[in-house]
């Protein structure tokens, strides 16, 4: 046996004395103090929780309402940026229609990519994670 495992045993002693002698040593008074700091945290608790409720319940719409203008900006921004450069392609090259179909198709998918990483879908341009971005909510592109 070496000096490590002496050490250990009173403490687990001591431990296991602590836990089932300190509940039965408690006077009726502390027993009576802590039922009334328990009511007293299940008030408080109760009150932050119905605020914080109140508060939620009346950000939701307007929260809804930013994040779809958000999305809807972020695709439309990429579709209308993609056929207005294959329309100027196809005017300094007399290519069209060609080149207004490419990138319009082009600015679908940069505008579908802009809504999934605004959501946080996809990963940022940059980073290193090579699986998506790591907080549970949906595979990486």
């Amino acid at each position: 046996m070496t000096g490590d495992d002496s050490n250990q045993q009173p403490i687990r002693n001591d431990v296991s004395s602590a836990a089932g002698g300190g509940a039965a040593q408690r006077s009726a008074a502390d027993e009576a103090r802590l039922a009334e700091r328990l009511e007293g945290l299940e008030k408080t608790l109760q009150d932050k929780r119905r605020a914080e409720a109140e508060r939620v319940r009346g950000d939701e719409p307007k929260a809804g309402y930013a994040l779809a203008v958000k999305l809807a900006s972020e695709f439309v921004g990429g579709v209308v940026v993609g056929a207005g450069l294959g329309w100027f392609i196809d005017r300094m090259f007399g290519s069209a229609p060609w080149g207004l179909i490419v990138f319009l198709l082009l600015g679908f998918a940069a505008g579908v990519l802009n809504v999934l990483r605004a959501q946080g879908m996809v990963t940022q341009p940059g980073s290193k994670s090579g699986s998506g971005s790591g907080d549970g909510r949906g595979p990486g592109i």
